[in-house]
């Protein structure tokens, strides 16, 4: 039975006095509720690599509150602006190579950059301090963002309905409430509820270790399917719209999300269900008109062959593939759901539009 009180855990918090960042680690849920300490670069680093903090939004604030207790080592070591600079562009430079596809981790670390130069210190204390500051405002609009995507998508539905969800897009992929599932526990707070269909989403089980997890702690009514049952649970009526998270938004709308979400799209599109990308405004990568130039992370074979079972289940030697990420062609969409609004097509003018008015 899981553990509601590991769901009050924030996914990602800042223990400044300690000089750490306190994570829930994902690879131990569902069958353990583990909070680990990161006081370090190396251990920062290895726990958004391997996906114990993970989430687009989750892994921006991680990368923010690691590369300001970078600075504050650093500041504690030397009062030599030069080689405090570049310490820090170095640590950026290394935190920044943990993962290449989610570009909340890339956003985060210039967002952090910036606000160093910004805030025009003259030691590296007083830098130190102001991203000590940045990295908690991350933190904070994390959470006030995702609570305003629930509400914006929550518009979206009706009670009762059919939710499908792919990998996990809820409170363990950002600091709280997520991205997917923020209207389902906006809907939670305002008393309307849904019924949930949850892919377990291969080959690392994100639906079935942590989704299914969130919403059987919280009792919301939702059923764990494999992933290529979504078609029959479709085509039973069972669906009213598709809910996926994002890891990356292209300027035309090419969503980038867990690889398997491209193919509910075209599935959505032949039931006719609606089909909703949720992403905070810092997943648009503005580099990026189209999927085609989004890079697609693949990670070790083992995943699909060795890592949930006593032994091999793939021949020795066999050749595997495993992106981790597939891009959804903006033509499945039916919308993007951001914190401020729902974007509808033609993606080329919203997307745009918004980042304007965004001052981007």
């Amino acid at each position: 039975m899981p553990q509601p009180q590991a769901i009050a855990i924030d996914t990602v918090a800042l223990d400044d006095a300690s000089s750490a960042i306190v994570i829930l680690d994902q690879t131990r849920l569902p069958s353990e509720t583990v909070t680990l300490r990161l006081t370090d670069q190396e251990a920062i680093w290895q726990a958004i690599r391997t996906l114990q903090v993970r989430g687009a939004p989750a892994i921006g604030v991680t990368a923010a509150m690691g590369l300001y207790l970078a600075a504050k080592s650093f500041a504690a070591e030397t009062d030599d602006l030069g080689a405090f600079w570049e310490r820090f562009r170095a640590a950026k430079a290394f935190l920044a190579t943990a993962r290449p596809t989610a570009v909340n981790l890339f956003w985060a670390l210039d967002r952090m950059e910036n606000a160093a130069i910004a805030c025009a210190a003259t030691s590296p204390r007083d830098i130190a301090a102001c991203l000590f500051a940045e990295a908690t405002a991350i933190r904070d609009e994390d959470i006030v963002a995702c609570a305003a995507i629930g509400a914006h998508g929550l518009a979206l539905v009706q009670p009762g309905d059919g939710i499908l969800t792919h990998c996990n897009a809820g409170r363990l992929a950002a600091v709280r409430y997520g991205t997917a599932l923020a209207p389902i526990y906006v809907g939670l707070e305002r008393g309307v509820s849904f019924r949930v269909f949850v892919d377990e989403t291969r080959p690392l089980l994100q639906g079935a270790r942590l989704t299914a997890y969130e919403l059987h702690a919280l009792g919301i009514d939702a059923t764990l399917i494999c992933d290529n049952m979504a078609s029959q649970v479709m085509q039973n009526g069972w669906v009213q719209a598709v809910f996926v998270g994002c890891d990356r938004l292209a300027m035309n709308g090419d969503a980038c999300n867990k690889v398997g979400t491209s193919g509910l799209a075209i599935l959505a599109q032949h039931y006719g269900i609606p089909f909703y990308v949720f992403a905070p405004v810092s997943t648009i990568d503005p580099k990026a008109s189209g999927g085609g130039e989004i890079p697609i992370e693949e990670r070790s074979g083992g995943e699909i062959a060795e890592m949930w079972y006593k032994s091999r289940m793939a021949p020795a030697g066999m050749r595997i593939y495993n992106p981790a990420f597939d891009v959804t062609d903006h033509a499945l969409i039916s919308a993007i759901v951001t914190e401020r609004g729902v974007l509808r097509p033609p993606y080329t003018d919203t997307i745009p539009a918004l980042l304007e008015r965004e001052g981007r």
